[in-house]
Parts: C-alpha cells; structure tokens; sequence
C-alpha cells in the first residue's frame, strides 16, 4: 500500500503561485526533489499524479485537477479503506499561521474550516489522515498574527499570487513543509511532527 500525498489547491494556469496552492507547490517540490515520474493526469482520481519511492517505500503525489471544495474526489480515487487512509498526508494553507509557519497534525484532527480538507474527511468518512499546514497570512510588527476577516477579504487574500517579499519566506516554509513530507514516509508520522513542528 502506496503512501498519498496530495498538495492541495486549485487547478489552472490562473491559480499557480496563489496563496491557496501552498500545498501544491509543496507536492510539486517534492517531486522535483526526488525525481519522480513526470505529472500524468489519472481521471479515475482527477487529478495529476506523479510517483516515486522514497527509502524503497512506494509514494503517489497527487496534484487535484478539481476545485478545492472537491478534494475528496481525489481522495477517493486514490485511498481505497480507512487503513489505507492512515498512509494519507494532505498538504494544504492555513490561515490560522503566518507566513513562513509550518505545522503537521497527526491522525483525528478537524479541518479547520479548510473546504479541501472538510471534503475530503467527508467523502473518505474519515479524520485519520496526516496534515501539514503552510501559513499564509501575515504578522504584525510584535510577531502576533494578522488574520484576514470578512468571507470577501478571505477569498481574495487567499486567491491572491504571493507577493516578491513573500517569496524567501515562502521558500522556506515549502522546503521544511517538502522535508517533513518525506520523513513521513521513510520514518513515521512522529518524527515527521517533531520535525515539522520545531522551530
């Protein structure tokens, strides 16, 4: 049984280098990384999955090609019972953390009012997955977070492209978000959160 990765976001060329496709960009990283198969489109999951294995353990990256609100369909196309559920790690934004904060989450966590991850708990019928969670919002001078409020200012903050200052930052965060991905797989689901969590 595979490990799944999926890097949460929505598809097309409109949304690539948006704050909502942390996820994906970190899936991608770690493709790129470790030289896995180019990105092929698998219809039964919608989505663009890469494969590769790590520590000879086997790995699927999974790219959605299906809005985030959908992400269980792909979800379902790739993880087949609840057992298989537990070799699942979602990497998605978050806007409870600033810019720059990773934060991994273990089995039986909620979805934080992530649409992605509330679709996938939903079509999967369950919360036993893995998460890591890239920031995506800002600080303010003192180090406390400023969160967007207001559905509007959300859906445009978390739609807007990065901006240039971000991009070191960003940078940073998807490389520690692609490392824990990996030890996930080769060393388990406590190294991963010890590592991922550690600042």
């Amino acid at each position: 049984m595979a490990h799944v990765i999926i890097g949460l976001g929505n598809p097309g060329d409109a949304y690539t280098h948006t704050r909502h496709n942390a996820g994906r960009m970190a899936a991608e990283l770690v493709a790129k990384q470790e030289h896995f198969s180019e990105w092929k489109l698998k219809k039964t999951a919608q989505a663009l999955v890469s494969e590769g294995s790590l520590a000879n353990k086997k790995v699927v990256l999974a790219l959605p090609e299906v809005f985030m609100n959908h992400s269980g369909k792909t979800a379902l196309g790739l993880v087949s019972s609840k057992a298989a559920a537990k070799k699942l790690l979602l990497i998605r934004d978050d806007l409870d953390l600033p810019l720059g904060t990773i934060k991994m989450t273990g089995y039986g966590r909620g979805a934080g009012g992530h649409k992605g991850v509330e679709s996938v708990m939903r079509v999967l019928k369950t919360k036993d997955f893995a998460q890591i969670k890239i920031g995506i919002s800002g600080e303010t001078a003192k180090g406390k977070l400023k969160k967007v409020s207001g559905e509007e200012k959300v859906v445009k903050h978390v739609v807007g492209k990065f901006k240039p200052g971000e991009e070191a930052v960003l940078k940073k965060a998807l490389a520690k978000s692609a490392e824990a991905a990996k030890l996930f797989v080769t060393d388990g689901l406590e190294k991963a959160m010890l590592y991922a969590n550690t600042k």
